[in-house]
């Protein structure tokens, strides 16, 4: 067997389909499937079951499926330490990133990594925390920046600051002439949020767990709104829609002052309010394989994090 094989069947494994598995491995499908059956008939043993409409895999196949990464792993892993012997911060670090982050810690974070380590420049991925995590189990990512809590999956993680939520309500809205609110206020509103899949969902509902029975569809007096990204809904608030609460990374920096002050990029259509008292908040880490050997990567990723201004923030160390 080789490591192209071992490297089609993790594909097949993924996707769930041969063809979309053949593009990932930029190879034609007619040449994985081959290499796939070659590599059944010399285990003597099925991995996928095939049909019209899908590929599952054995109970069989999933074992070898799984060695077959670890070995696709400690294999890249030559690589790496023989990268480190030259340069340990030589060569792309791949990083995936949440939706709900992303937009907001990137622009400071890249041009902070091109500055202090342009040996390292960033391969970015940006989706969901449940992809994010399987990305990082099948070693098509290094590491990842997410939000807690997310399963246990083994893997090392280092905390690197806690977010406050605000509430981003329209500036006609009574709320807007207040200068903080309460969870209690926010119990009558029509509160919009982001679809499935989006952890920050899970954290918002969290904060206002009355809304949990109206995010389903249902109808109600009150209707919670989804929408596809934060930006979104942040536009269906100034459409006066409702409110919602979004991390404090979102805000625009002049909404933030004690004395805001409109900037180019404001909506004038929406207002955003701390809360009264202690806020809720979501924890930002970064999480990645204990496999993974570039310690120094790792290392000047973190430092790049903190060397960001992120405004309101409780840095952790």
């Amino acid at each position: 067997m080789t490591l192209t094989e071992l490297k089609y069947i993790v594909a097949v494994a993924r996707e769930k389909h041969f063809g979309k598995a053949a593009e990932a491995c930029f190879v034609s499908q007619p040449t994985l499937s081959v290499a796939i059956k070659k590599l059944e008939e010399e285990l003597d043993c099925k991995l996928f079951e095939r049909s019209a409409n899908e590929v599952s895999i054995t109970p069989l196949g999933e074992e070898i499926v799984r060695q077959a990464q670890s070995v696709l792993e400690q294999a890249a892993n030559i690589k790496e330490i023989a990268q480190r012997g030259k340069d340990p911060l030589g060569g792309a670090l791949r990083l995936g990133i949440i939706y709900t982050i992303a937009p907001y810690l990137l622009p400071d974070l890249v041009r902070q990594v091109i500055s202090r380590t342009p040996q390292m420049p960033l391969m970015l991925q940006e989706n969901f925390t449940v992809k994010l995590l399987e990305m990082l189990r099948m070693g098509e990512i290094d590491c990842a920046i997410m939000a807690e809590p997310f399963p246990d999956t083994g893997l090392a993680v280092a905390a690197l600051y806690d977010e406050p939520f605000m509430v981003a309500v329209p500036t006609s809205h009574p709320l807007a002439a207040q200068a903080s609110v309460t969870s209690e206020q926010l119990k009558n509103e029509t509160l919009l949020l982001l679809g499935n899949g989006h952890c920050f969902r899970d954290h918002v509902l969290e904060v206002c767990p009355e809304f949990a029975r109206f995010s389903s569809g249902a109808e109600g007096i009150r209707k919670s709104f989804e929408g596809s990204s934060l930006e979104t809904i942040k536009h269906m608030v100034a459409a006066g829609m409702g409110i919602t609460l979004v991390p404090q990374l979102s805000v625009p920096k002049s909404a933030l002052s004690a004395k805001p002050k409109r900037g180019r990029d404001d909506d004038p259509y929406v207002r955003y309010l701390p809360f009264d008292g202690e806020p809720p908040m979501r924890r930002v880490v970064l999480a990645w394989r204990r496999s993974f050997t570039r310690y120094e990567a790792i290392a000047a990723l973190r430092n790049a994090i903190y060397a960001c201004e992120l405004p309101g923030v409780k840095r952790l160390s």
